[in-house]
């Protein structure tokens, strides 16, 4: 899936077909008045856009108008359980009908990653307004093409929002604000943890059928129809890297946003980074790292570093106390979540430590963002995003940064742990939790002496033009960009 001449051709080709129609928006793209009806489309919905589904419903002056998915089994149970509660949608199985639908103001997408950008390119240039699951990419390069469409799209009224709930979320909203007046000194590192159980997706002798009930075409876009080697068609595609990121792109940005957020929300991506992890604990059809670890340097700013885990505490036991637990002095990190380290304490979600692991202070209202669709629903009534956290830039530089360690875990060679502990030797947290990691590791029988880890590249990085460049540059900037097939290319906005 490396990115050839042949696919800039497809995109400018795309760029021509669709440029023409895109000039100005369609005649029903128009603010919606104060007593009308938002009406929005969910595309996707097995399951992130269930949940999509039943936040429009509890909306007031919003009403779904249709729904839109691939599978028609998915489809006929959601439409049999609306009509239950009387409630009609139009339904479409090809995301690009229903994006044209003039009777749709809005739609919401929680589809497989690979096809988030496709999607919402394709909503904007149909004068849709648009709200995006995370990852809202699923590499670097269209990431940024979502952005600048977005901002064309915006002077014509229309809002692109990232799925992300947390920066809708009051608990950590007055967190940040209490680190940024410095009440526990200077931000010193930022940390995000994703510790979830991932039990082996399986090993399957040949390529599978897909389901009868999914148009797999239509499935795989914007990637061409290739083989199915997985069991469960569903779900774990997201360990196989044409269509996910691995978890540190599918957990991983709702951290790895907040670890920026802590940073004060640099404009631009970091300048140096690496990564390294591997696929430890079963042999299976999955690609991805289960367990992996990045860092990233920023110029200016405090580093940020990434800890995810799949396995369990110890000896590949899964039914008890799955999740292994870094502690801060005496005090238990989250298990999934944040750690934002000062000079004078941490805070780690919901509560500020000092340094001695005294708690010090609380913060209230930390329900995950309950909000997020609303907030998107009162910027799609105002013609524009009522705040600023919500842009789907954010969205952007948190999906770029789990992508920037995928590019270098991708490029890894196979190295002992002291190469590892090398490449970081300059940061002191990292070393802690190195040791932590891959103690973890041995705990689940795993023997670091012959299961090497994939020990990825310090990579360059220009966050201005956001290529790599330096000793990696070719092979990385490859991986940052992928093929499209024909007839699914991303359409722009001009």
């Amino acid at each position: 899936m490396n990115p050839t001449n042949t696919s800039r051709r497809a995109f400018m080709r795309g760029t021509l077909a669709g440029a023409a129609g895109l000039a100005t928006l369609p005649a029903w793209a128009k603010p919606i008045g104060a007593n009308g009806d938002v009406r929005v489309a969910v595309i996707g919905f097995k399951s992130r856009g269930n949940g999509h589904i039943s936040s429009l419903l509890k909306i007031p002056g919003v009403r779904l108008a249709a729904l839109c998915d691939v599978d028609s089994e998915v489809m006929d149970k959601k439409v049999a359980e609306l009509a239950k509660k009387d409630i009609k949608v139009k339904q479409y199985k090809d995301f690009r009908e229903c994006c044209a639908d003039p009777d749709i103001d809005a739609i919401t997408i929680a589809t497989p990653n690979h096809s988030h950008t496709l999607i919402a390119l394709t909503g904007l240039a149909n004068g849709k307004h648009v709200y995006v699951e995370k990852p809202v990419s699923h590499n670097i390069w269209e990431g940024r093409k979502l952005v600048e469409a977005a901002a064309i799209a915006a002077k014509k009224g229309l809002v692109t929002q990232h799925g992300m709930q947390r920066r809708s979320d009051l608990g950590w909203a007055a967190a940040m604000e209490w680190v940024k007046a410095g009440h526990i000194g200077k931000v010193t590192l930022s940390r995000g943890i994703n510790f979830k159980a991932r039990q082996s997706i399986g090993k399957v002798d040949a390529p599978v059928a897909p389901p009868a009930t999914v148009d797999y075409k239509l499935w795989s876009a914007p990637r061409t129809e290739l083989p199915v080697n997985r069991a469960k068609f569903h779900y774990d595609w997201h360990w196989q890297w044409a269509y996910g990121n691995g978890d540190i792109g599918n957990q991983g940005p709702h951290q790895l946003d907040v670890a920026r957020w802590a940073l004060g929300n640099p404009d631009k991506l970091p300048v140096r980074l690496m990564s390294f992890g591997g696929r430890w604990g079963y042999d299976d059809d999955g690609q991805t790292a289960n367990n992996q670890m990045a860092y990233y340097d920023y110029p200016g700013n405090a580093p940020l570093l990434f800890d995810n885990r799949g396995l369990p505490m110890k000896d590949m036991n899964w039914t008890k106390g799955f999740e292994p637990v870094f502690r801060i002095g005496k005090t238990s990190a989250p298990r999934i979540g944040n750690v934002i380290h000062c000079e004078g304490g941490f805070v780690a979600e919901s509560k500020a430590y000092d340094n001695d692991g005294k708690a010090i202070e609380k913060f209230d209202n930390f329900q995950d963002g309950p909000d997020h669709m609303l907030n998107f629903i009162e910027s799609v009534r105002a013609g524009k995003i009522t705040k600023d956290v919500l842009h789907v830039a954010h969205g952007h530089h948190a999906a770029a940064l789990a992508h920037l360690a995928n590019v270098s875990y991708r490029l890894g060679k196979k190295l002992g742990t002291s190469e590892v502990k090398e490449r970081l030797s300059a940061s002191k947290p990292a070393q802690e939790t190195l040791s932590d990691f891959f103690a973890n590791l041995e705990a689940n029988q795993v023997d670091l002496s012959k299961d090497l880890p994939a020990v990825g590249p310090w990579l360059e990085f220009d966050p201005e033009s956001e290529k790599f460049v330096g000793e990696f540059a070719d092979e990385a900037n490859k991986i940052a960009m992928e093929e499209y097939a024909s007839g699914f290319e991303l359409p722009v906005i001009s």
